[in-house]
């Protein structure tokens, strides 16, 4: 079989190559689009963690639950506990709502303490040595009387006032479902918690979010808090710098 020059040649036909030069800067362009779409579908589901929550139930009470996570999540929020022994109590004995409050709100809160100690020549203050009783009042605000979970808020469209197990101090809980993806109400499961500083006007209430929710253990539903959260909902530094 006898092979032509023009088989041998390459192909130059100025049209054919400007079409498969198109072909491949689309092609790229496709690529670099899913992978973006990829990455954010990724990013927006980090926010949330384990927002539906599938462990049926924990083998344990509510402060054998905080024992046994990873260390680095709720270290601070034990060294606390472990100062205000009445409090654990509750947590292992007493049907409650617990808001979990991770290792990083409480470094937050110290750092602005001890900011504005340092600004007026006092030594620094640590969880380990603050004033036990203002950490009682604070904390107790973040356990709830009774086992409540998402489902039982859902019917309140302008949320709930419950009470913290330890003074009857009224907090707010207000449960809704974020949007996603183009649907309304089609994403996580998310509970706004809130401080209503004893006011009917919501512009003074102190409000924060949760990352997960629904954590059941033997006495007691876990709602963990967003890392951004400020220890105190605003109080802390007044309360214990002293």
């Amino acid at each position: 079989m006898k092979i032509t020059k023009e088989e041998l040649a390459p192909n130059t036909n100025p049209i054919t190559s400007m079409r498969n030069k198109k072909t491949l800067v689309f092609s790229i362009l496709m690529a670099m689009l899913l992978c973006i779409m990829l990455f954010s579908c990724k990013k927006n589901d980090s926010e949330y963690y384990n927002y539906e929550n599938d462990l049926k139930e924990f083998d344990g009470n509510a402060f054998e639950y905080l024992k046994t996570q990873q260390s680095g999540v709720y270290d601070s929020l034990l060294l606390v506990l472990n100062r205000l022994p009445s409090l654990q109590d509750s947590l292992k004995t007493q049907k409650v709502t617990f808001f979990a409050i991770t290792n990083r709100s409480f470094q937050t809160s110290v750092e602005s303490l001890n900011a504005v100690r340092k600004r007026i020549n006092k030594a620094p203050l640590y969880l380990a040595n603050m004033d036990v009783k203002q950490l009682d009042t604070m904390v107790s605000k973040y356990i709830i009387r009774g086992e409540f979970n998402t489902s039982y808020f859902q019917d309140y469209a302008d949320g709930l006032i419950v009470k913290s197990i330890a003074h009857n101090y009224n907090m707010h809980i207000l449960y809704k479902k974020a949007d996603a993806s183009g649907f309304k109400a089609g994403g996580p499961a998310v509970i706004t918690f809130t401080d209503p500083k004893n006011s009917i006007f919501v512009r003074y209430w102190e409000s924060t979010p949760t990352n997960s929710v629904n954590i059941k253990t033997k006495n007691a539903i876990i709602n963990v808090l967003s890392p951004g959260h400020d220890f105190g909902f605003g109080e802390f530094v007044t309360r214990v710098n002293n």
